[in-house]
């Protein structure tokens, strides 16, 4: 088996390519991976398509990185939240683009990415703008839309435990796309709080098995997108 730990952000981040698709993890901040988020910016690659729940909070994490004008597209839920004033601003100036995805619909397309499935039909947004050029089909007595998976080039995720083959697990609803997107893409990286010995992890708790796994950092005590916005901290 191979030893999936890699010794710092930089190296978790380190071949991510300019124009490549990036699935970042979280729910707003819960399961957010901020330091490789933050590190991502450090490294440099830009004209990224991005793939998240939402746009980003404040000045910090996915928000920081649209800021730096690295993220050429964002496909996503919820680009506009409470807290998300860049990429509103960037999008309405024409400096990036958005595909707007329904949430179901979007956790589907990347599972199907990650499960080999090239498209599916969902009645989701039939007869809304969102199934505007989308082949639709009559199944029964419901109409329908294609809609195509979604895969990756690179995720960046945040699990709570991983052992040094990448198994991981993940601390409650912060797991929400995660999961999904580690199987969706090439290349995973994510960060944990703790590495643990092989066999300290109770198989039956284990969410994500190293399989999906490339790289793993660990980060001991991981920053919170809230507290950072609420501090008004920006990175970098």
């Amino acid at each position: 088996m191979i030893d999936k730990q890699v010794a710092g952000l930089e190296e978790a981040v380190a071949n991510i390519f300019d124009g490549a698709t990036v699935m970042i993890g979280g729910f707003g901040e819960a399961g957010s991976p901020i330091e490789l988020i933050h590190a991502l910016i450090d490294q440099g690659a830009t004209d990224l398509t991005v793939v998240n729940n939402n746009t980003g909070s404040g000045e910090v994490g996915l928000a920081a990185l649209i800021k730096s004008g690295r993220v050429a597209k964002m496909i996503c839920s919820y680009p506009r939240t409470q807290n998300s004033t860049v990429f509103p601003k960037l999008y309405a100036s024409g400096r990036t683009t958005l595909e707007l995805v329904p949430q179901g619909t979007l956790a589907e397309r990347i599972r199907a990415g990650g499960a080999g499935i090239p498209a599916f039909y969902t009645a989701t947004s039939v007869h809304t703008p969102l199934a505007e050029g989308k082949e639709q089909r009559t199944f029964g007595k419901r109409d329908y839309v294609l809609e195509h998976g979604l895969p990756g080039d690179f995720a960046l995720i945040k699990a709570t435990k991983a052992d040094r083959y990448g198994n991981l697990v993940f601390n409650k609803t912060a797991r929400n796309f995660a999961p999904l997107m580690a199987t969706a893409c090439k290349v995973t990286s994510v960060q944990v709080a703790s590495i643990v010995a092989a066999g300290e992890l109770d198989p039956e708790a284990i969410v994500t098995p190293g399989v999906f796994v490339n790289r793993v950092v660990q980060v001991k005590n991981p920053k919170f997108e809230s507290e950072l916005v609420a501090a008004g901290r920006s990175y970098p």
